[in-house]
């Protein structure tokens, strides 16, 4: 090729790039990139990953969030179960979380104030009183970094990272975080966790994804099926911050040891339920065995089993949805039709010594793994 045509070839080529067509990156996998828009400059991705059996994720490096997730019904129907947006303006404008990797610090912080190492630290407020999921300007939304990691015999990786600047959102120290997804051969999503710091501070990371085992947008949630591996859940005061307590699930609403519908005891009077307007506890794992949780719809025989090592799980079965999401295909996000298993420590676990520490040091990387597969079954 000579000057000429490799200088054109590399213009089109940018062009292309810029413009948002699909480039595919692993013709077996099937890995195609494109321009999902742009904000404050940075340039915003939406990757596909499809593996052997054709089913699809969708994951964007805004929010290092995952954007669609694609499986059969026992019919071998294909439906997303996701909550998403079909443009990036639907993350900018919409609810803040849907499939987002939210931190720095997961989940509610009692009046945005936390103590450490003598010092006082003051967090911004967007749950009034409390900072939910590191604040307005956290991890949720902004832009990552991209990698695409591809080693020979295992399917390809999309790994995400941002570098929090200390003080962000009142957090001290700087961040490095990484949030690495792989969608398996095996139907089943693989996050990975990675962060570490140069001086002391508090780290909580999850996914908010929400699923509908119906299908994104296809009523609610109420008949699935699900079980929790946890003898105990940190009930939550009219705040939604834990009391300290560790109670017991027997003979309670919150007993998910065996399977259960969601909406079978979720109208029952107890306090708690009260309290959350439903559903919206984290459940202390037992973290003896696998799965640690396991989601089946009967209608369509889909089934998810979340696998993870974090000491706690946030069960939320959508309380606060209302219809205003416009999701994929036009489709609204109502009351109660999604839920949510947010593998995490506990809520507030910075002003409670007694939960399972969240300090991150200098030189401790904070690792963590979670994985929801996703199969069918007839019951």
């Amino acid at each position: 090729m000579n000057k000429i045509n490799l200088r054109t070839f590399i213009i089109v080529a940018s062009f292309l790039a810029i413009a948002g067509c699909k480039q595919e990156i692993n013709e077996e996998y099937k890995m195609t990139r494109e321009n999902f828009g742009e904000v404050e400059g940075q340039q915003v991705e939406l990757i596909s990953l499809t593996n052997s059996n054709g089913n699809t994720v969708k994951l964007t490096n805004y929010g290092a969030t995952l954007t669609w997730l694609e499986v059969p019904d026992k019919n071998e129907k294909k439906e997303n179960i996701t909550f998403g947006y079909e443009t990036l303006e639907g993350y900018l404008n919409g609810d803040p979380y849907f499939g987002s990797v939210v931190g720095r610090y997961a989940n509610r912080i009692a009046e945005g104030r936390f103590p450490l190492d003598g010092e006082e630290y003051q967090l911004a407020i967007n749950n009034d009183p409390n900072t939910l999921h590191g604040g307005p300007g956290g991890w949720h939304s902004v832009v990552w970094n991209t990698e695409i990691i591809e080693k020979e015999g295992e399917e390809p990786s999309v790994k995400f990272t941002y570098l929090s600047p200390h003080m962000e959102e009142g957090y001290p120290g700087e961040v490095r975080a990484e949030a690495k997804y792989t969608w398996t051969d095996n139907n089943e999503l693989v996050i990975e966790y990675k962060c570490t710091t140069d001086r002391k501070t508090v780290l909580n990371i999850t996914n908010h994804a929400y699923f509908n085992l119906h299908g994104a947008g296809n009523g609610n949630i109420l008949d699935h099926e699900l079980m929790i591996a946890a003898r105990k859940f940190t009930p939550v005061d009219k705040n939604l911050i834990p009391s300290g307590e560790l109670r017991n699930v027997d003979g309670t609403p919150f007993d998910f040891t065996e399977s259960h519908t969601i909406g079978e005891r979720i109208e029952d009077d107890y306090e708690q339920l009260r309290l959350g307007l439903g559903y919206d506890h984290n459940f202390v794992l037992d973290n003896k065995s696998e799965p640690d949780a396991v989601v089946y719809e009967p209608e369509s025989g889909r089934v998810i089993e979340m696998i993870t090592d974090q000491p706690g799980v946030q069960f939320y079965c959508g309380n606060f949805l209302d219809g205003t999401q416009l999701g994929h295909d036009g489709k609204t996000y109502e009351y109660r039709s999604g839920l949510c298993l947010e593998t995490q420590h506990f809520p507030d676990s910075p002003n409670q010594p007694e939960f399972p520490s969240t300090l991150l040091e200098p030189g401790k990387p904070f690792t963590s793994k979670t994985v929801y597969r996703f199969f069918v079954r007839d019951k």
